[in-house]
């Protein structure tokens, strides 16, 4: 079944699901109040590029070689996303004594001002091994790594796939 589906549709649904997980983070930090850290601030940065890479591939509709870099490029990316989010898995599961990932939010605004705390503010401003949120007993960073292993795992099959022929 999967194989009869082009690579457009791939790349289509793997924007769509880039979005989406994109949106929830947005939401999570917006509406529920939680601050992303640095490293949660490179890991969207990785979704972002793997889902403006698929975009670009569902638009383009690339035949076989396209499509292979297509899916070389989100494969190198969602494992640098992953590498990023085991790295944070880790630090939450063993905690360092001295904070790695910086000073919280308030702390920069009362001690920097918002001229200099604007763009510190951009690059995430809570704890890395803090564990603010939780679902089925996975953090956010457990969830990011099984969501860039799942996407990497796709771009691994549309990079080895044997590609469907379309005549559109």
């Amino acid at each position: 079944m999967l194989s009869r589906l082009s690579a457009r549709t791939f790349f289509f649904a793997l924007f769509l699901f880039c979005a989406g997980l994109l949106g929830f983070g947005l939401y999570l930090q917006h509406y529920v109040g939680l601050e992303p850290c640095p490293m949660c601030i490179m890991q969207r940065y990785a979704l972002a590029l793997v889902g403006v890479i698929a975009l670009l591939g569902g638009l383009h509709g690339p035949r076989n070689g396209g499509a292979r870099v297509y899916a070389a490029a989100i494969l190198l990316t969602s494992l640098a996303g992953g590498g990023v989010a085991a790295r944070q898995s880790w630090i939450q599961r063993y905690p360092p004594e001295i904070p790695e990932c910086g000073p919280g939010l308030v702390f920069m605004l009362e001690s920097f001002g918002l001229s200099d705390a604007l763009p510190m503010i951009f690059r995430g401003a809570g704890d890395c091994a803090v564990i603010d949120w939780t679902f089925l007993g996975l953090s956010i960073a457990n969830w990011s790594l099984a969501n860039f292993a799942l996407i990497a795992l796709l771009g691994f099959y549309l990079l080895v796939r044997r590609q469907v022929r379309r005549w559109y």
